[in-house]
């Protein structure tokens, strides 16, 4: 590690390192993306004094040599592949993979994995994810000091005080800091031979805990160990380490390479990483995939359902009486299945699915890569109570992005070793006939009802910010609100976020997949799609518009499941609806579907 570190940062072997050289690099295993000297250089510098004080007190180095490497300046070689933290998922995966290959030739031979991954993307996707988690925790309080230092220890400053910082890492842009006095509404903390005074706007957000304002064990008083930052004005201000998690995955639909991956909100804090290790419940983002086996069993954007209350004893669930409920409460009565996804209404997605029979859902959605075992056959698949990765939805949305073909999502396009020699290479392809998931049609309609959802349902917020028509999505906020999601995509890019606990709990009555994930997604897609063109999509042949909604065919020529509901709901005549579908479905799919209108 030492080795590969030595040519990474200074373009030498580790047996010719300096004094100063070795000292820098001895002071990256306590906290590697924040002592990065490529990033973070004046961090790095007051790390590599700390070191180099060390050596001298052990006696490794006389006070001349310390003198000497702090005064020697540092020559670091950049590379514009070095994305300090932002990028430490990807490298943890990029090593696996190779590890995987190799084992343990893996770290003797050079060797160098090329990923899909882009710069601007993934400093785009880590940034998003952090404020969002960020905003998240600042909306629901400070929670107190993070620790306390023993008095004696603080008597004795200086050194000790910069050892005790050094036991504490720091996580990026968020710094740990002792606080030394609090006095007529300032807080003074202490920062590697630096002292910070922060008043006003900077106390504000820990401005309960401060002095005697808060309970003894977290209140900010001397000796506190506390988190500083920088704020958009470049003043410091107080803040905390979030206790909530998130993820972000981004790929192209087209070919399954991915452009940017943030597993979590600071690797060398938490290494789990949650895009493509953590299963959650994925809520009313699932519900796309339930409408999409409705479509193949005769149902259109138009079909009328009705959102009324449903009920089902003991002996219809087996267990406890089960009466679902709409998140936001109440009920709306007959409505097109193309506004009820909009709405995303749970009771409309249940009926669908009763109608459909949960075993054909769960049959369905295999097709867009789900683990059947995962979704057992009950009705409350359609609210998404089974288990999904955030890497594997935004897989199963790319086939409504891409016209219905199923990718496999990778990160690596090439390894080489030392001499450059190509050991691995994979090809981006776009997907044939033989990945086919769903019928072109299937898709193309719903693209249009994901449009949307975005354009005026429950995510509007998405085409509103960005402004441009061709993006479609999905918010989803699971019971009791543990997970909150959105998956969204335009033609060229599919993303999915996830924010929930480690150990699920919670997230507050007012948090939502629309209110929670959704920005941290549009202020990625923001930078993710500058500069790139409005898609125009091309409805496949077999699909026709009418009254501004799209059919399958077949069904709109013969009336059709498709116009069923609300021929019935206009005539109030349900014998007349199952006339006009007599062509388009059979007679048990026919009923079924007119009991939806019944109820």
């Amino acid at each position: 590690g030492f080795a590969v570190a030595s040519h990474t940062y200074f373009g030498k072997p580790i047996r010719d390192l300096s004094v100063a050289e070795a000292a820098m690099l001895a002071g990256l295993p306590k906290a590697p993306s924040a002592y990065n000297p490529v990033v973070n250089p004046k961090r790095a510098a007051q790390r590599q004094q700390y070191v180099l004080r060390r050596m001298r007190e052990l006696g490794f180095i006389n006070e001349a040599e310390q003198r000497e490497a702090i005064e020697t300046p540092l020559k670091v070689v950049t590379s514009t592949s070095d994305f300090g933290g932002s990028a430490d998922y990807v490298a943890e995966m990029a090593r696996q993979i190779a590890y995987e290959q190799f084992q343990e030739e893996a770290y003797t031979r050079g060797i160098k994995v090329i990923t899909t991954i882009t710069r601007a993307d993934q400093e785009a996707a880590y940034r998003a994810l952090r404020r969002g988690i960020m905003d998240y925790d600042r909306r629901h309080g400070y929670r107190g000091a993070e620790a306390y230092v023993d008095p004696a220890r603080m008597k004795a400053e200086g050194e000790a005080m910069d050892e005790i910082l050094a036991e504490t890492p720091d996580y990026d842009d968020m710094l740990a800091a002792i606080v030394t006095e609090v006095r007529a509404g300032a807080v003074t903390v202490y920062r590697y031979g630096e002292t910070i005074r922060i008043s006003g706007e900077g106390l504000r957000f820990a401005d309960r805990m401060v002095g005697d304002k808060g309970p003894p064990n977290k209140r900010i008083r001397a000796g506190a160990i506390v988190r500083i930052t920088r704020n958009d004005n470049g003043r410091w201000e107080i803040t905390q380490l979030p206790e909530v998690e998130g993820a972000l995955a981004s790929a192209d639909p087209r070919t399954g390479a991915i452009r940017a991956l943030a597993g979590g909100f600071d690797f060398s804090r938490n290494k789990f990483n949650h895009v493509t290790q953590a299963w959650r419940q994925p809520g009313s983002s699932f519900k796309p995939f339930i409408y999409s086996a409705a479509l193949e069993k005769g149902f259109s954007p138009t079909t009328m359902i009705n959102d009324t209350p449903l009920f089902f004893d003991a002996s219809v669930t087996g267990g406890q009486p089960w009466e679902p409920k709409n998140y936001e409460g109440g009920f709306e009565g007959p409505m097109t299945m193309k506004r009820a996804l909009a709405r995303s209404r749970n009771i409309v997605s249940i009926r669908i699915l009763q109608t459909i029979t949960p075993r054909y859902g769960q049959e369905w959605i295999t097709r867009f890569g789900f683990d059947a075992d995962k979704h057992p056959p009950y009705l409350t698949m359609a609210l998404g109570a089974g288990s999904v990765t955030p890497i594997q939805l935004a897989s199963g949305f790319a086939v409504f992005a891409n016209g219905g073909y199923r990718i496999s999502p990778f990160l690596i396009t090439r390894v080489t070793d030392h001499t450059g020699k190509v050991l691995v290479e994979s090809q981006a392809e776009p997907p044939s006939e033989s990945s086919r998931a769903i019928d072109a049609r299937n898709a193309f309609i719903m693209n249009s009802m994901l449009q949307e959802v975005a354009r005026s349902g429950t995510a509007a917020k998405a085409q509103a910010t960005l402004k441009r028509p061709d993006i479609g999505g999905k918010t989803g906020t699971t019971n009791d609100s543990m997970d909150a999601w959105f998956t969204g995509y335009q033609p060229t890019l599919v993303t999915t976020v996830w924010v929930g606990y480690d150990t699920p709990r919670n997230l507050g009555s007012r948090e939502t997949g629309g209110g929670l994930s959704l920005p941290i997604w549009i202020n990625f897609m923001q930078t993710a799609l500058k500069g790139v063109p409005v898609a125009d999509a091309k409805p496949p042949e077999g699909v026709v518009q009418v009254g501004g909604d799209w059919y399958y065919d077949e069904y709109a020529r013969g009336g059709g499941i498709s116009n069923l509901g609300g021929a019935g709901l206009e005539a109030a005549d349900p014998a007349a609806g199952q006339e006009a579908g007599a062509g388009a479905a059979s007679s048990g799919e026919r009923n079924r579907i007119l009991d939806l209108f019944r109820n």
